[in-house]
């Protein structure tokens, strides 16, 4: 699977298993991740997971899953496969050999340049995937634009519900919606929050990830055991979650939003207006399941 001396489709290979594997595995907890950094009236994670359960029956847990499953994939093999071959192309540029070790620095450039290809590819399939996971069973009738059939009755909007109705029929219609409403610039939206998530996040999670294998390897000649792949893999998850679950609520909170209800004016309105309402907890909002495609 070797195309020259240091570009390589086995990782490419290898990030889209993986990706398929965590979707499927991780979907039910992002969801309820997603419901209780951007959604309103949920207690806690116990109590989130009990009203989905009970409100939408356990399918409400797999809302969504159909386009990260397609789209996913394909963004976990290109993030990986990029860190590899990028590791590869420094290190050939730098030392003349694309197998010679790579420093801090090259590690440092290569997880930067990961975290920035993540955002342009997976920005807009996350905002559709939160879009379909903050669905509820009712559409609220502004969003019908039903205004005028209850011009007379003494009730706010915002309380008035059309049940059995849903803004979004699935995946495609989401996105032609977000198209006709927002433009093309609507599917970005929170891109900026998820540059500040990823880029750091990334970072935080290649370079100890990296150290860590070399480190678990028998000797420097040979490949990491699984066990140490997976060993590493979580460590260094579990580092990049703490820097990375404040910008995923407000990049959560950002895409949730949509044009007919627009809440925050920008980044800086959604962190201010967060933590005036929550204080610094809404940093942590969902941050037991914060999972990226890892």
């Amino acid at each position: 699977m070797q195309t020259s001396k240091s570009f390589r489709l086995d990782d490419f290979i290898a990030g889209w298993i993986g990706g398929a594997s965590s979707v499927v595995v991780g979907h039910p907890l992002d969801t309820v991740k997603t419901r209780l950094q951007a959604g309103k009236g949920y207690k806690n994670m116990l109590h989130c997971i009990l009203t989905i359960y009970r409100k939408e029956t356990a399918l409400g847990f797999f809302k969504g899953l159909s386009f990260p499953l397609a789209t996913i994939t394909f963004y976990n093999s290109v993030v990986f496969g990029f860190f590899s071959n990028s590791q590869r192309l420094i290190s050939q540029y730098r030392y003349g050999d694309a197998w010679h070790p790579c420093g801090m620095l090259d590690l440092t450039v290569a997880s930067m340049l990961t975290g920035l290809v993540s955002v342009g590819i997976g920005s807009p399939v996350d905002l559709v995937k939160i879009r379909l996971q903050m669905q509820t069973q009712a559409v609220l009738s502004e969003n019908l634009h039903l205004a005028g059939s209850i011009s007379n009755a003494n009730i706010p909007l915002r309380s008035v519900e059309i049940p059995g109705q849903r803004l979004y029929r699935g995946p495609i219609h989401c996105i032609s919606t977000i198209l006709q409403t927002e433009g093309l610039q609507g599917l970005y939206r929170g891109a900026g929050a998820m540059m500040l998530r990823d880029i750091p996040g990334y970072t935080l999670y290649f370079i100890p990830y990296t150290i860590l294998c070399d480190l678990l390897k028998p000797d420097a000649s040979s490949s990491p055991h699984p066990g140490s792949i997976w060993l590493a893999g979580g460590l260094a998850g579990s580092l990049s979650w703490v820097t990375a679950t404040p910008a995923d609520v407000v990049k959560s909170r950002m895409q949730a939003d949509t044009q007919l209800q627009r809440k925050y004016k920008g980044i800086l309105h959604c962190i201010i207006h967060s933590y005036k309402t929550e204080g610094v907890q809404m940093t942590s909002q969902g941050g037991v399941f914060h999972q990226e495609f890892r």
